[in-house]
């Protein structure tokens, strides 16, 4: 374990936490969700850089680390979907998301078996960055201030970050079938 992967850890273990606050409700609940959330999406960044500026990048934290993305999103949509913070039509971009996840991860799987390593592109971090403001703002919701349509923003957000999200998919399902129609040399970037 070192100080990456610990921030990688304590991202996963905010999600019940989240959730939690999700589920009981109320202002405060929400604005602590938003704290906790905000917190969590900046380990996001920050394990990475700091994997990067001590030389501690580890095939762990490799592994976590899009893990505990998913974790964070995945649960943050379902619950606001749960407790009716999303209505119909913004379930279309929850859902949109979160199969592109699924897809993505069993296609890097998929490709490791083939020696080919699926890097994260520039747009990806994007995605990941947009994903992460728009839940922010769909968790504060109507705790927010009230001169500010938050939650409208917060839908425009999810929208927008759906969007980078079956871009990004389709350049990762694209780059792999040109891998697998002509091998080169193991690793390839979308």
């Amino acid at each position: 374990m070192n100080l990456p992967n610990t921030l990688t850890f304590l991202r996963i273990l905010a999600v019940p936490a989240i959730v939690t606050l999700l589920l009981i409700g109320g202002d405060t609940a929400r604005w602590a969700a938003f704290i906790l959330f905000i917190l969590a999406a900046l380990t996001d960044y920050l394990d990475g850089y700091l994997a990067r500026a001590m030389s501690t990048q580890t095939d762990l934290g490799r592994l976590l680390d899009p893990i505990a993305d998913k974790v964070l999103v995945g649960a943050v949509l379902l619950v606001l979907a749960g407790v009716g913070s999303l209505d119909k039509l913004s379930l279309i971009p929850a859902v949109l998301i979160l199969c592109r996840e699924f897809v993505v991860t069993g296609l890097r799987e998929f490709m490791a078996e083939h020696g080919v390593t699926l890097h994260v592109t520039a747009l990806a971090k994007w995605k990941t960055m947009t994903q992460l403001a728009a839940l922010a703002i769909l968790i504060l919701g109507d705790a927010g201030p009230p001169a500010i349509p938050v939650q409208a923003i917060g839908v425009a957000g999810l929208w927008l970050a759906a969007l980078l999200t079956v871009i990004t998919g389709y350049a990762y399902a694209a780059a792999s079938a040109r891998q697998l129609a002509h091998p080169v040399s193991g690793e390839n970037q979308p």
